[in-house]
């Protein structure tokens, strides 16, 4: 496990905001060198606490008003195959693998019910799929896309 200082948080923070910020920009705010949100950026990179830069898009606004959360019911020896096959879909947004009542839960969104519906025919045509059950997300209280620290 990789342990953050306060400083490490700090500058999480102001990249968790807006990561196009300057590493200049961030030594000013905190009063720290360059040099040093350099390095600390860069051992954060290397140690996989950062993975990458990525713009934060509005999938509404692209057309993508359709939420669901789908539960799988797979045979025991599909599970990861089955997953990955479905992780490679563009509409799957997330797929855990789980327990409980499901064995994987996944995240898609969709721009009609006749992709939701093509989706779900392809998923339950995967031998290993016993059943699937769909919930239609009706309003979003919270989605975060950012780590946030505490």
């Amino acid at each position: 496990m990789f342990e953050l200082d306060e400083t490490d948080q700090r500058i999480l923070g102001m990249l968790n905001r807006d990561a196009r910020l300057s590493f200049r920009h961030i030594s000013r705010e905190l009063n720290i060198s360059l040099t040093k949100v350099r390095s600390r950026v860069k051992r954060m990179e290397r140690e996989g606490v950062i993975k990458g830069y990525i713009p934060v898009i509005d999938p509404e606004v692209l057309g993508y008003d359709m939420l669901v959360v789908i539960g799988l019911d797979i045979s025991k020896a599909k599970t990861l195959e089955i997953q990955e096959k479905i992780a490679k879909d563009p509409h799957a947004f997330a797929v855990f693998n789980t327990i409980g009542q499901w064995d994987s839960v996944l995240i898609a969104r969709f721009k009609s019910r006749v992709d939701l519906d093509e989706f779900i025919r392809k998923v339950l045509s995967m031998k290993g799929v016993d059943k699937t059950y769909t919930q239609l997300v009706l309003n979003i209280m919270k989605d975060e896309k950012r780590m946030l620290l505490y």
